[in-house]
């Protein structure tokens, strides 16, 4: 396992959810960012967010990392879940909320009625 490989295997076993993204969990860069980031915040979960633009080497190294050619990624205790689309999917069919309950994250969903 290469050396930055190597980095991000440590970071995703550093924290229950951890979300590789564009930008920073305030300001995010993409508009698919954005979307991965409301998704967690709407449903509570506390994550991790690393921005990739700040070093290419991890912008790359993610992408090889999961053979997953898109960011954001998000990991939840160190399995790979998705991107933005899969996300919303499983947001939308109730997966995303159930996944964080079985794995034993608190979550805190926003009342929509």
């Amino acid at each position: 396992m290469s050396d930055i490989h190597s980095q991000i295997d440590k970071t995703i076993k550093s924290a229950d959810v951890i979300l590789f993204m564009k930008g920073e969990k305030n300001m995010p860069a993409c508009g698919y960012s954005s979307l991965a980031n409301q998704v967690l915040n709407f449903l509570g979960v506390e994550f991790e967010a690393i921005n990739v633009l700040a070093s290419d080497e991890i912008r790359q190294g993610i992408k090889e990392y999961t053979n997953w050619p898109t960011i954001p990624q998000l990991y939840v205790k160190g399995e790979f879940i998705g991107g933005a689309d899969i996300m919303r999917e499983m947001y939308e069919s109730g997966e995303l909320l159930q996944l964080f309950q079985e794995k034993s994250i608190a979550t805190n969903p926003q009342d929509i009625s």
